[in-house]
C-alpha cells in the first residue's frame, strides 16, 4: 500500500488573486478558491489593494487553501509585465515589504504566508539574471530576518537562477509548470507578445495539465516534447473561465490518477 501511494503522482494547483484594486475586479476570486490549493495573492505592487489582501486572506482560511505572496515589479500600470530595471538592493526591500504586508492580512485571518512567487516580468527575469534572482531570495530572507514569517519556499521555474539562488540560501526551491501557456524548446515560457504564448482551448489547457503532471512532459512551440518536473502547476486566474476551468483541472487529474494537494 505504501508504494502505491508512493508512485501517485501528486501536484499543487495555484492561480493567481486579488488581481483587481479599488472598485476594478479581474480574479474571479471566491470560485477560484473552490478548485486550487495554493493561492498566488497580488500584494499591491502589480494588483492588490489592502481590503482586497485581506479579504482573499480571509476567503483562503475559510476553504484551507495555502496563501503565497505574488511579488512584483512596481508596475500597476503595466500590471507588472514590464521588464524593470531596480538596483538589487532596492528590489529586495520592496520584495520584503510586500511579503510583509501580506503577511499582516494572513495572520488576521488566523493563517500566514506559506510561500513566494514572483509575478510577470519578474518572474520571467529571474529566470536568467542572476542579480534580479538573488535580490528576491534576498527580500524573502530579510522579511524572515525581520520576524514577519518563516523560511519561505521559492515557487518558480524549473532550471531558472531564481531556484538555484532559493537553493543556495537554504530555502526550498519548488518548480511549477503552466498548463496555460506555451513553451520553447529550451523548456521557458513563450514571451506573451508572441502569438499562441497563451492557450485558450480548455480542452488543450486539459490535457496538457494530464501530460505534465502524469506523463512529465509537454509539447513545445515547434512540437517538440520538454520534460517537466514539477510540484506545482499554475493557472492564470486572469484568463476567461479560469474558475471554471480550473474546477474541470483538477476533476481530471483526479480522475487521472493524480492527487492534488498543497506543497506546504
Amino acid at each position: 500500500m505504501d508504494s502505491m501511494i508512493a508512485s501517485t503522482p501528486v501536484i499543487d494547483l495555484n492561480a493567481d488573486l486579488g488581481e483587481g484594486f479599488g472598485r476594478w475586479t479581474l480574479t474571479d476570486d471566491e470560485a477560484l478558491l473552490s478548485a486550487v490549493t495554493s493561492a498566488n495573492v497580488a500584494c499591491g505592487f502589480h494588483a492588490g489593494d489592502p481590503s482586497i489582501m485581506r479579504r482573499v486572506c480571509e476567503r483562503a482560511a475559510e476553504h484551507g487553501v495555502r496563501i503565497g505572496a505574488q511579488v512584483s515589479y512596481r508596475d500597476l500600470a503595466g500590471f507588472g509585465r514590464r521588464s524593470m530595471d531596480v538596483p538589487p538592493g532596492e528590489l529586495a526591500d520592496e520584495v520584503a515589504y510586500q511579503i510583509g504586508a501580506l503577511e499582516v492580512f494572513a495572520r488576521a485571518a488566523g493563517s500566514r504566508v506559506s510561500y513566494v512567487k514572483p509575478h510577470g516580468a519578474l518572474y520571467n527575469r529571474t529566470v536568467y539574471d542572476a542579480g534580479q534572482a538573488a535580490a528576491v531570495v534576498a527580500g524573502v530572507r530579510l522579511a524572515a530576518g525581520a520576524g514577519a514569517t518563516g523560511g519561505l519556499p521559492v515557487l518558480g521555474l524549473p532550471g531558472s537562477l531564481l531556484l538555484a539562488a532559493a537553493e543556495e540560501a537554504g530555502l526550498a526551491a519548488v518548480p511549477e509548470a503552466f498548463a496555460d501557456r506555451a513553451y520553447t524548446p529550451a523548456g521557458t515560457l513563450v514571451p506573451r507578445t508572441e502569438p499562441g504564448s497563451v492557450l485558450h482551448d480548455p480542452d488543450a489547457v486539459v490535457a496538457r495539465a494530464v501530460g505534465m503532471t502524469a506523463g512529465g512532459t509537454v509539447t513545445a512551440a515547434d512540437g517538440s516534447a520538454v520534460p517537466v518536473a514539477a510540484r506545482s502547476l499554475c493557472l492564470h486566474g486572469d484568463t476567461p473561465g479560469a474558475a471554471g476551468l480550473a474546477l474541470r483541472v483538477r476533476e481530471t487529474l483526479g480522475a487521472a490518477g493524480v492527487r492534488v494537494e498543497a506543497f506546504t
